[in-house]
């Protein structure tokens, strides 16, 4: 595998025999054939019939089903119906969770992007992100989702949200030059599939497609069936196993104590034996039958659900029943980076001015919340400078807010425009009557961002950045 964060542009377009303008239709053709489909395949999963069928391997559920067939066989009708009813409701419980769990590989292919804009034969063109192939110049926007594992050859001021991919909250600062590192956090120079672009531009040649690519990886892991029983499966197993044996035991020592007392110490006629026989085996499975504690799955599988419920309500997958017994016999997580355990949300708690110090309430992307003064809520719009700060954040500002808690674009600039939603102040309106001319945009030198817009007959510029900028 080429370590293609270690090589510099030239040496990385040259090994994938390409160039700035890109490549020649011809030649993404063939490579296409060679390569397949940049897309993340889905391996052949399980079946419907083997889900089903994987319900019934449990010793305990194979010894209940045993039962059953016995119980019919000596007349205990009553008794192997409510067996069986225990032993299927076990088995959809457990299908319909597996099944559900098997679309889980959906997820990931969300995160593709449908279209990217690259260069064939020296043009930029738009095409279906399925058909791009190594060596194909992409050409990145804010607001894009890469669309393959790049190499990035050209960016300005290119900041890449790879939280999906890393869990890295802040959007990384991404650079040309050659890095040698095993993180792929630390691979300022790469962009990966499925990450999302929240400002600036670039270009990068495409490095990986398909399921060779980082989020390709963790689809194919997602896939693997290579699993461990869980510690409650373990310990069923282990009882269901235990039991059979002490019920066979004490059956059969029942058995041939029965045979002992009638046949020898009461001196039975020859003749007898066969029907002593069938009599004490009878009395035997009976007691067998009556032994197996046939309300223990149906017990267990209750119980489960109801945890799962509990995590479902929690935004939690669980992809088998038994593990929501796992997740509770654990008792240390490790994780690394901030990302992984928050909502990668900001929020702006707090507003200065000259005069006062304002509260926010509220968290999140919600726009929910109130502008408290000393605990006292007041009107943020009846405050010239509070409003003149907020019309600021909107105006230099390139995220966007759908409907109450839908954002696209930097986390820090959409909590600005969350903020100012709070006091009644919409990005779409006000840009209606301040029509942007010209942004300069927030460089690692100047520290700031600028927006000149046109109001009526004048010009307003708004800049946002460094205080001591």
């Amino acid at each position: 595998m080429t370590n293609w964060h270690e090589l510099s542009s030239r040496d990385v377009m040259k090994a994938l025999g390409t160039s700035p303008k890109g490549l020649q239709e011809h030649e993404a053709q063939k490579r296409l054939k060679h390569y397949g489909k940049n897309e993340l395949v889905k391996e052949e999963g399980i079946s419907k019939l083997s889900i089903l069928i994987n319900q019934f391997r449990s010793i305990l559920v194979l010894i209940l089903i045993g039962a059953t067939i016995i119980s019919f066989l000596i007349g205990e009708t009553i008794d192997a119906i409510a067996i069986i009813i225990i032993v299927i409701l076990n088995a959809v419980f457990g299908f319909v969770q597996e099944y559900n769990a098997e679309k889980t590989i959906e997820a990931l292919k969300r995160l593709t992007s449908p279209e990217a804009v690259v260069i064939r034969d020296g043009r930029e063109k738009r095409i279906p992100a399925s058909l791009l192939v190594p060596g194909d110049i992409v050409i990145l926007d804010e607001g894009n989702r890469v669309p393959a594992d790049m190499r990035l050859i050209e960016v300005s001021e290119l900041h890449i949200d790879e939280s999906s991919l890393t869990g890295e909250s802040r959007p990384v600062t991404k650079t040309t030059s050659p890095t040698k590192t095993h993180v792929i956090a630390e691979r300022k120079n790469m962009a990966f599939m499925g990450t999302l672009v929240t400002s600036g531009r670039g270009r990068g040649v495409v490095v990986s497609t398909g399921m060779s690519t980082e989020m390709g990886r963790i689809a194919h892991m997602v896939q693997e069936r290579k699993e461990e029983k869980t510690p409650l499966q373990k310990k069923l197993d282990r009882f269901g196993r235990n039991l059979g044996i002490i019920i066979l035991a004490v059956c059969g020592l029942v058995v041939a104590l029965g045979i002992l007392k009638e046949g020898i110490l009461i001196n039975l006629p020859s003749q007898q034996y066969p029907q002593l026989l069938i009599k004490m085996f009878m009395t035997g499975i009976s007691l067998a039958v009556a032994a197996i504690p046939e309300g223990l799955p149906a017990v267990v599988t209750i119980t489960l659900a109801i945890g799962l419920k509990k995590l479902s309500s929690r935004n939690a997958l669980i992809r088998r029943l038994p593990v929501v017994e796992t997740l509770g016999s654990t008792t240390v997580i490790c994780s690394d980076k901030t990302g992984t355990l928050t909502k990668n949300e900001m929020t702006v708690t707090q507003l200065w001015h000259p005069d006062r110090t304002l509260t926010i309430t509220g968290s999140g992307y919600t726009t929910t919340g109130e502008f408290l003064l000393s605990n006292r809520k007041i009107n943020p719009a009846r405050s010239k400078p509070v409003s003149l700060l907020l019309r600021t954040a909107v105006l230099c500002n390139n995220a966007s807010l759908s409907g109450d808690s839908e954002i696209t674009g930097d986390p820090t600039e959409a909590a600005l425009l969350v903020a100012a939603a709070k006091a009644g102040i919409r990005k779409p309106k006000l840009e209606s009557q301040f029509q942007r001319e010209k942004e300069i945009p927030f460089t690692s030198k100047r520290k700031m961002m600028t927006v000149i817009s046109k109001h009526k007959s004048k010009y307003i510029i708004s800049s946002k950045g460094a205080a001591e900028k």
